[in-house]
């Protein structure tokens, strides 16, 4: 369900065979760096309210059809509590990994004067993306939806209306994690709903009428399967090429490792954040690197 968009590369050595004068001047700066990122993009809007919709949907059906009617006040709660501050992580992830900045390189800056100023020394390649006139670091591919060269690129996903990168990818791992743990959590529910109401009558289980209410948890049982199935692939992917220090396209290209190897441990304090904290848990919390190097090449 995730989309994958690669871009080419375009290099010389020298910055008069870069041809700046092909691109355009780069466009005159009208938002602050702390300006809302947000791309226009119709299909990973619908992608991105279909998945609001899909949370509430299962946030109804777990409060209004199965613990308000509960007896077990304790219980009720509890699950309640424990499902409602997990989807509200999920819902927070959400919106950080859609609308933080996943690592745009500034567009049009392949100027003559930029290359100029970059003072490459002999035999140095710099990369020039054809698409948006960018010089992009090293690690950087092109998205066509998102129009930019990002910085450690992993993957376009329309479900965040985003790219995945160097950023943000923080939010994204912990919108699969938080994902796939209200649906473990929402399916176990059903489950136990189903036993109660076996051994009572069916009329005491829920506000609404039996045949409603089987046709509600029905829906949810579909879509807490569905999406804890691809949430925790894609978490486990995520975690996977995290501690391989290798994004998704990297992984598709092929490319060879130019940077050097780093401990797995490391690699996680890159994108979560350095030292370890419960802050690693939280989308509100900024990945703060520290120690944790994100560049470390083979000289």
């Amino acid at each position: 369900m995730s989309l994958i968009l690669l871009g080419i590369r375009d290099f010389e050595r020298q910055a008069g065979y870069l041809h700046p004068e092909h691109c355009a001047p780069p466009p005159l700066r009208t938002h602050s760096a702390d300006d809302m990122w947000f791309i226009r993009d119709g299909c990973g809007i619908v992608c991105g309210v279909i998945t609001w919709l899909l949370v509430f949907y299962a946030e109804f059906v777990v409060v209004f059809v199965m613990l308000l009617p509960a007896k077990n006040v304790a219980y009720s709660l509890f699950n309640g509590a424990v499902f409602n501050g997990l989807a509200f992580l999920a819902l927070a992830s959400h919106f950080r990994a859609m609308c933080t900045d996943p690592g745009a390189v500034p567009k049009g800056n392949a100027t003559k004067e930029f290359i100029e100023s970059l003072q490459l020394k002999p035999g140095q390649v710099v990369y020039k993306c054809p698409k948006c006139c960018s010089i992009k670091p090293d690690r950087a591919h092109h998205c066509s939806v998102c129009k930019r060269c990002i910085k450690k690129m992993d993957h376009h996903c329309p479900w965040v209306n985003n790219c995945v990168g160097e950023s943000n990818q923080k939010y994204f791992v912990l919108f699969t994690m938080y994902i796939a743990l209200i649906s473990l959590h929402a399916l176990i529910m059903v489950a136990l709903h189903f036993v109660f109401c076996f051994e009572e009558d069916w009329a005491k289980c829920s506000s609404f009428s039996p045949p409603t209410t089987v046709i509600l948890l029905i829906f949810l049982c579909f879509e807490g399967l569905l999406f804890l199935i691809f949430t925790a692939v894609m978490f486990g992917t995520q975690i996977h090429s995290i501690c391989n220090d290798e994004t998704g396209i990297e992984q598709l290209k092929k490319e060879e490792k130019q940077w050097a190897k780093k401990s797995k441990w490391m690699n996680m304090k890159v994108v979560f954040g350095h030292p370890f904290s419960l802050a690693w848990l939280s989308p509100f919390a900024t990945p703060d690197h520290g120690k944790a190097n994100l560049y470390q090449y083979v000289v």
